[in-house]
């Protein structure tokens, strides 16, 4: 294996952790575009740092699966070491590799993150360093628990992964908070890469269109095709503030186990805003909580305005007889007809009828994240990041949408409403 040049970005994806301006990191981050030369040159840094700063010391090198792994990351370097004069030992059946150079050895464990499952494997070693490549691919939990193992003086995390939607756990939490994790942040495009020629370049832009462009050319951490409501644009969409409303009604999608959200939606010119919203993810939180603290935080939601109804899963037995008990709100049973929702949902977003204020965080990140079922054998959006969506479509398939034949009519100013 031969190479001619490396980049500069290359070379501090390499030799970061020698260099006085970035020796001071506890990790590197290199995100961006494919073909950019981030694994490789990650992979030769991490053995090489591996090894002039530790003797008998224990490494892991983590893919989604360790057969990938093998493909992408160790037959390249093992082949590139060799020439280097580096040994190699291979342990195939153990998933492990003993790299020696001048009568220093380390031993390199590999592992895959499949599943949520794979933590398992990974739990109760002690390493000296670890290398996730692809992490955006690997579950949240398995790479948690890979950082948790590097607990020797000096250890170091080195991260690789191409670009995955905006709201990805591993975009929020370490490309967005790098500094808070001391963490050095390389993103690289094809640019990056000398040893693609420009003819190979131009057939990779051909090649992709649209969201996937973006992530895999341009490197951006954007929201792939197979979107619901692909025309929703935070641009278009999204506004800093509602502006004054005649009417006012809340939906709501309940849950216990699964988050519930609420929305406060307000009516102006023709025109629906969400104005505030409330969401509740008991799994993030730690903590369930019981319908009378979700009806508290309706009433937070709605606090003076005098809301027409409180729109809410037909499902929601508990929850609807809670709303009908306090006697301030006026509970309906939402229509739940899915596909004809997200229809009607996407009419009114073409037709620019529905808004969204700023601080409505967790409809927007949803919009980018709710997305077609592909293994479904109809039509049926994925059950996961669903929970703002379905209080939207509840509202507006049975508040803003509603048939004239529907026993519900919220007030006779709703006959000149869109």
């Amino acid at each position: 294996m031969q190479f001619d040049r490396f980049s500069p970005k290359q070379r501090t994806a390499m030799c970061w952790w020698s260099q006085r301006r970035y020796s001071g990191y506890d990790a590197i981050i290199c995100d961006g575009a494919v073909r950019s030369g981030k694994t490789l040159s990650m992979s030769i840094g991490f053995v090489s740092w591996a090894m002039s700063t530790f003797r008998g010391g224990s490494f892991a090198l983590c893919g989604k699966t360790v057969t990938a792994l093998k493909r992408n990351v160790m037959t390249p370097l093992v082949q590139l070491l060799g020439s280097l004069g580096f040994t190699c030992l291979e342990r195939v059946s153990k998933n492990y590799a003993d790299i020696s150079l001048a009568g220093i050895t380390n031993r390199f464990y590999l592992f895959g993150g499949r599943d949520e499952s794979s933590a398992a494997l990974i739990q109760g070693m002690t390493l000296c360093g670890v290398f996730l490549d692809e992490v955006a691919l690997m579950p949240r939990s398995f790479v948690e628990q890979a950082v948790a193992r590097c607990s020797v003086t000096g250890s170091r995390l080195w991260f690789n992964c191409n670009p995955d939607h905006p709201y990805h756990w591993f975009y929020r939490e370490w490309i967005c908070k790098a500094a808070e994790k001391n963490a050095l942040y390389l993103h690289f495009t094809m640019a990056d890469n000398p040893s693609l020629s420009a003819a190979v370049r131009r057939r990779y832009e051909r090649l992709y269109t649209g969201a996937f462009y973006e992530r895999f050319v341009l490197g951006k951490w954007t929201a792939a095709d197979g979107q619901i409501y692909p025309m929703f644009s935070e641009a278009r969409h999204v506004v800093d503030a509602a502006p004054e409303c005649d009417r006012f009604v809340i939906s709501c999608d309940y849950g216990t186990v699964n988050p519930a959200s609420f929305g406060l939606w307000g009516h102006c010119d023709g025109i629906w805003y969400r104005m505030r919203e409330y969401y509740y993810d008991s799994r993030k939180m730690g903590q369930r909580r019981t319908d009378e603290e979700h009806y508290a935080a309706l009433e937070q939601l709605a606090g003076d305005i005098a809301v027409e109804c409180v729109v809410i899963d037909p499902s929601a037995a508990s929850m609807i007889a809670c709303i009908q008990r306090h006697g301030r709100f006026r509970a309906i049973p939402a229509n739940n007809e899915v596909l004809t929702g997200i229809q009607l949902v996407s009419d009114l977003l073409q037709q620019d009828k529905l808004r969204f204020c700023r601080c409505c965080a967790d409809i927007r990140r949803e919009f980018q994240q709710y997305c077609w079922n592909d293994s479904a054998a109809g039509d049926a959006p994925r059950k996961e990041h669903d929970h703002a969506m379905d209080d939207m479509r509840y509202f507006v398939s049975t508040v803003v949408c509603r048939k004239e034949t529907d026993s519900f009519c919220v007030l006779s100013a709703a006959r000149t409403q869109p």
